[in-house]
């Protein structure tokens, strides 16, 4: 049986949510393999709007086992909210619908105080733009090897011994910082207030996944961000803090990459990006504010970020960039996503390349200096007055949209799998089904 990859393939925010739920209907199992709650997923459901962080978006469908991976940084007091609002909605999560990896990392309290505390003193220009959330810390301790993974919980001394170890580490960062040493009874508490509310869900992952897959199951692999905030393959240093190109999903639950049948990257039918860093086809006035193409695509795509509300950045499609992580995630086909965000444009632009120092450039160069110098080349394409909101086939789309995507396809060396024209579960074209045997 076919086990699928879905990655994001720009900069986050691309709709994966909504296709990982929508893939979900003939998935057995849907496992998270990295990130934390930085990242967030909207999905609409028959009207009802479902926002996800730390949950895997596979929870919303009933009868499935949702998995969080050891590739993932878990807060756990944010998952039991998340938990909490969730099954307020009338979503039944259990032991039996939600499953943790014992050995996932768990973010406290102060690593988002020292996240933040150190964003706050960054100088001018070097702020990354994160969250604040703590991720970042935690993926550090977790390489360190001082993390309190979920494990942990179940053993009082080993607990005490994690903290101590952390707080070695720690509490002369925070001096430095001019924050408070860390109260290291009370942190035990809290910990051991939550133990067994985390615990309840804590399972060997690597192990249930491998005889999952040996039983002919079928598994979604689902990401969080894009992979052009992949720790090695993105805008370094304005990245996440883990791997998020479709190669992560093996070592973020345990599974080998042999069990990766299909990548499926979702890429959006313009380009979006939260936070600093470069961004090449983005759309400004000369005084830095969004022009009004910029502000169209904003406004029609409601581009505000599901974790921070942060409004993002925008621009036209970046077929160079796609390409590239098309190769580094090793992507079979392509969703793409807000096509309808597109309805009324007189005129389309697609970044075919850069100009750096008068040189043409067919891929962004690693170097932070020559990304910022770096000018796109566009394509201008025609676009189309009627709507395509909603369309369910081909037939239904206008004939400039038509070839707008197939000339994405050329530009990125990718086919179109999935096409997806609203934010509503159904209102999806299906060209080829990753989960086809």
């Amino acid at each position: 049986m076919a086990n699928v990859v879905v990655v994001g393939a720009q900069w986050g925010d691309e709709g994966k949510g909504k296709i990982v739920d929508w893939l979900s209907e003939r998935a057995d199992v849907i496992a998270r393999f990295q990130g934390g709650h930085n990242a967030g997923h909207t999905l609409v459901v028959e009207g009802k709007v479902y926002k996800l962080h730390a949950l895997p978006s596979g929870v919303v469908r009933g009868g499935k086992l949702s998995v969080i991976g050891n590739g993932v940084v878990l807060d756990p007091w944010h998952l039991l909210n998340e938990i909490e609002t969730i099954t307020g909605q009338g979503v039944e999560i259990s032991p039996e619908t939600l499953m943790i990896a014992e050995n996932t990392p768990l973010i406290l309290p102060f690593h988002g105080e020292l996240d933040r505390a150190r964003e706050e003193a960054a100088s001018k220009g070097t702020k990354i733009g994160t969250t604040g959330r703590g991720i970042g810390p935690c993926y550090e301790d977790k390489v360190g090897r001082r993390a309190i993974r979920v494990a942990d919980l179940a053993d009082e001394v080993t607990l005490e011994t994690r903290v101590d170890r952390a707080l070695q580490h720690h509490d002369p960062l925070r001096k430095g910082l001019g924050i408070d040493p860390i109260d290291r009874d009370a942190l035990i508490a809290q910990l051991k207030e939550v133990a067994p509310k985390i615990l309840r869900f804590a399972a060997p992952v690597w192990k249930v996944l491998n005889e999952k897959r040996k039983a002919g199951k079928r598994i979604l692999f689902e990401g969080a961000q894009g992979a052009l905030l992949d720790i090695d393959f993105g805008t370094y240093p304005f990245v996440t803090s883990s791997n998020v190109i479709a190669g992560q999903a093996a070592t973020g639950v345990g599974i080998g990459p042999g069990s990766i049948d299909y990548v499926l990257g979702i890429v959006k039918a313009y380009t979006t990006r939260v936070g600093e860093g470069p961004f090449p086809t983005e759309l400004l006035n000369a005084d830095g504010t969004p022009d009004a193409d910029g502000e169209r695509l904003g406004t029609r795509g409601h581009e505000f970020g599901t974790t921070t509300g942060r409004q993002r950045r925008c621009g036209w499609f970046d077929a160079a960039l796609v390409r590239q992580t098309c190769a580094t995630s090793g992507v079979s086909g392509i969703s793409l996503t807000k096509l309808d965000v597109l309805d009324g444009f007189e005129t389309l632009k697609i970044c075919v390349g850069y100009e750096l120092d008068g040189k043409r450039m067919d891929y962004l160069p690693t170097a932070e200096n020559e990304q910022a110098r770096c000018t796109p080349i566009y394509e201008e394409m025609p676009g189309w007055s009627e709507t395509t909101e909603g369309a369910r086939s081909w037939n239904d789309l206008p004939a400039n949209a038509i070839k707008y995507v197939k000339r994405v396809e050329e530009l990125i060396d990718c086919p179109v799998a999935l096409l997806s024209t609203s934010p509503e579960r159904d209102d999806t074209i299906l060209v080829t089904d990753p989960f086809a045997d």
